[in-house]
């Protein structure tokens, strides 16, 4: 079988010329007549690996001397723990609640000291970012926590709220699809199974004058300091996954790093969203000015329409377009592996359906 146009929110689709890399290197890496994921991850031929993913991903986002990148394991659901773990040194955190995501974080941190949402979408059914202006944020707080990207909802924040507070950002579905200022944030992470690689890994990306404040509970392996002096090797890590990541992160600079893929993010986004807005059968439940880049929802009239949709998608070879449980209708999540030809390819089906569905 011909590889599939593959539209999933995670695990997400790979580019093609990474996966044909890992393939001819996968029986003998790099003249050591063994597969990368033989490898110790203490050998030298390891070490490699994982210190040159994390200089390009530093190079990639131009991360600056004063932060710390990490190779953590347990995904970013994981983090919604060891974030208040390391941070909540008042027990106080500030969140914004836009989504699934945001209220899983929320109620993992609640756990752990007094948490506050000081905005939400939820009224709305998440369909847009809650006015950031004139929030009421206590600066006494450790830390005020964001879900840059909606996933499931398909929405994202354009701006960051005003404040001095450490921002802490949940980037899974975001990070490396648009130039950040990464000076802007305390924290930032992602689960690599979207915009980074295969899952297993999660990356994140610490100020340094944030270490050293973890709870005494916090498990060794989830305490950012210990893990930042032992490497991201507390104990022996998602080896593949990152060997994977750090292809991706070549493959990235070799088309001209973020800002070039911002540009074809735009142009596949755009293509989607421009049939969406004319077409008179299908529609988009996400506010204009909120509309993510890499997660675009939208529906047709009815449940029976949907069902047909994703059918017939499926056998043309347009997979994973079935909207989230919670959700329903469709989503096609265009991440950066996705090229701009999938996109052309569904919006034409969508043409084709409106036609013959009328």
């Amino acid at each position: 079988m011909e590889r599939v146009f593959n539209f999933s929110a995670g695990p997400a689709a790979l580019p093609e010329e990474v996966i044909k890399i890992a393939q001819k290197e996968m029986l003998n890496f790099n003249n050591s007549g063994m597969s990368v994921m033989e490898l110790s991850h203490r050998s030298s031929t390891y070490m490699a690996v994982i210190e040159e993913a994390e200089a390009n991903l530093k190079k990639l986002m131009n991360i600056p001397d004063n932060y710390s990148i990490l190779f953590m394991q347990g995904g970013a659901t994981a983090q919604f723990s060891v974030v208040p773990l390391n941070l909540m040194v008042k027990k106080k955190a500030l969140y914004i609640n836009t989504g699934v995501w945001s209220q899983k974080a929320i109620k993992e941190a609640k756990k752990y000291g007094e948490v506050k949402v000081i905005a939400s979408s939820e009224d709305k059914a998440f369909s847009y970012i809650p006015n950031l202006d004139n929030l009421s944020i206590d600066e006494t707080a450790d830390y005020l926590h964001i879900t840059s990207n909606n996933t499931i909802e398909g929405t994202v924040f354009k701006k960051l709220p005003k404040t001095n507070l450490p921002i802490v950002s949940d980037m899974s579905s975001y990070i490396l699809s648009e130039e950040i200022n990464v000076s802007d944030y305390g924290v930032i992470y992602a689960g690599a199974q979207k915009n980074i690689g295969p899952a297993g890994v999660a990356i994140v990306i610490v100020r340094n004058d944030l270490l050293g404040k973890e709870m005494p509970i916090t498990p060794v392996l989830y305490g950012y300091k210990a893990s930042v002096e032992e490497k991201s090797m507390l104990n022996t890590p998602p080896t593949f996954a990152i060997y994977i990541a750090g292809l991706v992160f070549k493959w990235l600079l070799e088309l001209g790093g973020i800002k070039e893929m911002a540009k074809i993010n735009v142009e596949k986004a755009n293509l989607l969203y421009n049939f969406i807005d004319s077409s008179k059968l299908f529609k988009s439940p996400v506010k204009v000015a909120d509309r993510s880049l890499m997660n675009v929802p939208f529906c047709l009239p009815t449940e029976d329409l949907d069902k047909l949709f994703i059918k017939q998608a499926e056998a043309a070879c347009l997979t994973n377009l079935k909207g989230h449980r919670l959700v329903g209708g469709m989503r096609a999540s265009i991440y950066n592996a996705m090229p701009t030809k999938g996109v052309q390819t569904l919006v034409d089906f969508m043409a084709n359906f409106e036609k013959t569905n009328k």
